[in-house]
């Protein structure tokens, strides 16, 4: 079997326990659509990363794989309908990583509405003169509106965390979800309604033909001057160029990336602004929830090709 990255060593373990040869690429850099091909060709078993697009041609090379475990709670780098014609399963790693991205999505709430970076760096520049009534004045979350747009578990996972902070929650998504409503007393409405209310917008969609672009620039124009734009998602559900308009207009106070549209090349307008927050997709990194996903890969991979159902198929 191939996989296409370094994962956390408990995965090599325990495919090798389970008998199987294994193949990795150790290198950090971005395998080629070539590389990827050249790899995983003769392999019986396919462990991704979302980084690896997975289409009708690397599929169609794929002569003896029956399984691709992506390494990820999305799959939208994989052509599944193309791999269920070929008989090949797909499947994730959902649940494990839900806590450790919703911290990131908190912690960038946190960051752009208490100015964490200008305050840092004013640190760091050795400007600080002491305390003073007007420096870098930010934005209190109390009583004010969350949005969430994709109300699964992630979603209400951040949702749950603002609720602490006092926040009142809105949520836009395709059917109504209990936990939100009962447990968070927080509504469903619209997303223009959303886009327009919300103090605080956090994005939570799996990326697909539907969610796409969803966030396009009438949603972004909606948005009030004092409010805050967090995208934990994929960068492909929201209009990236028009919200860095408003940004450099200051029509919208700030915004909090942790994944982008061109990923991992990032629009280089986004560098210059000091109103927003920029990560390096580390929405799942924590130790434990990288070493719970391997984990959940791997077994996925020993339950097929032993005749098994997946734990977690797509």
């Amino acid at each position: 079997m191939f996989i296409t990255g370094d994962l956390p060593i408990v995965a090599e373990k325990q495919l090798k326990k389970a008998g199987f040869t294994v193949k990795i690429n150790r290198n950090q850099k971005q395998l080629t659509k070539a590389e990827l091909i050249s790899g995983a060709k003769n392999a019986d078993a396919v462990i991704s990363l979302l980084s690896n697009k997975i289409d009708m041609e690397v599929i169609d090379c794929l002569s003896k794989c029956r399984v691709i475990a992506n390494y990820a709670v999305g799959y939208n780098n994989i052509d599944l309908e193309y791999a269920r014609k070929k008989n090949i399963i797909v499947t994730n790693t959902p649940d494990v990583l839900t806590d450790a991205t919703a911290d990131i999505a908190m912690g960038l709430i946190l960051a752009v509405t208490r100015r964490f970076y200008e305050s840092e760096k004013l640190v760091r520049d050795k400007k600080f003169v002491g305390w003073q009534p007007k420096l870098l004045l930010g934005s209190s979350l109390q009583n004010k509106t969350l949005g969430i747009i994709g109300a699964g578990r992630i979603g209400y996972a951040t949702a749950l965390r603002a609720k602490a902070f006092g926040m009142k929650i809105i949520y836009f998504s395709r059917s109504r979800n209990e936990d939100f409503d009962e447990k968070l007393n927080a509504k469903k409405v619209s997303l223009p309604k959303l886009m327009n209310a919300a103090d605080v917008i956090s994005l939570h969609l799996p990326l697909n033909e539907r969610t796409k672009n969803i966030v396009n620039s009438k949603m972004l124009d909606l948005m009030k001057s004092s409010s805050v734009l967090i995208n934990t998602a994929r960068g492909e559900v929201l209009n990236e160029i028009h919200l860095i308009k408003l940004l450099k207009k200051k029509k919208i106070f700030g915004a909090g990336f942790d994944v982008y549209q061109n990923e991992p090349e990032i629009n280089h307008e986004l560098l210059k602004l000091e109103n927003v927050y920029l990560l390096p997709h580390i929405g799942s990194a924590t130790i434990e929830a990288r070493n719970q996903m391997a984990e959940i890969a791997a077994q996925n991979v020993i339950n097929v090709l032993n005749g098994k159902k997946p734990i977690t198929p797509v």
